[in-house]
This record gives structure tokens, C-alpha cells and sequence, in this order.
């Protein structure tokens, strides 16, 4: 059976589309984006969002979430990493794990199959 992976990575919101344009690019047909709060860095430091200026406690993200086989891994990584990029601080972060099993429930199908 082939390895798969979930790829998540917390970015700025207004990267998402620059994010899912570059992964659709290498053929990859689905992603899940969900709106988070966070911080890393940033912690205490004054931002500018939206036009009005505040103490960062938790900031506006987006955490977007793709399932990938091994051979897409790399390359969505990068594509990832480079759409994301501001070369600012609070750029994101992007993490990798393995998937065990992954099933499409509509046709049952499973594996790399399913995604």
C-alpha cells in the first residue's frame, strides 16, 4: 500500500488564495481551509491588520489541510512555502504527518484511491 500524508500548514489569511492556486497547479484536487487563532512569535508585538493597530495576543490564521501521497509530499511542501512566503515574521508554519488508512465515503473507495 502506497504512504500518504497530511499536509497542515498555518498561514496569513490573505495567502489562501495563493496557497490553494499553487496547489492546484501541481494537480492536487483537494484541500480543507479553516479559519484559526494563534501566535508563535509574534506574541506581544504590535501589529497592523485590517487597518487598525493592537497587542497581539491570538492572531487571525488559516490553517489549510491537504492528504497527498508520498511522491506529492515535496513538491506540495514547497509550493506551500513559497505561496505563503511574506519573508515577515508570523508567516506560518507547515507540518507533516503520516496517514494511516483514508477512505472516500461515497464510493468506499480507500487508500490513495480516496484522495
Amino acid at each position: 500500500m502506497q504512504q500518504m500524508k497530511l499536509i497542515a500548514a498555518i498561514i496569513k489569511p490573505f495567502k489562501l488564495d495563493d496557497v490553494r492556486e499553487a496547489l492546484t497547479e501541481l494537480g492536487l484536487q483537494g484541500l480543507t481551509a479553516t479559519e484559526v487563532k494563534g501566535f508563535g512569535r509574534q506574541k506581544g508585538q504590535t501589529e497592523i491588520y485590517r487597518g487598525a493597530e493592537y497587542t497581539v495576543n491570538f492572531l487571525p490564521k488559516v490553517k489549510v489541510e491537504v492528504a497527498v501521497d508520498d511522491a506529492q509530499c515535496e513538491a506540495a511542501v514547497e509550493a506551500i512555502q513559497k505561496a505563503a512566503h511574506t519573508g515577515r515574521i508570523g508567516d506560518g508554519k507547515i507540518f507533516v504527518s503520516d496517514i494511516g488508512q483514508a477512505v472516500r465515503i461515497r464510493t468506499g473507495e480507500s487508500g490513495v484511491e480516496a484522495l
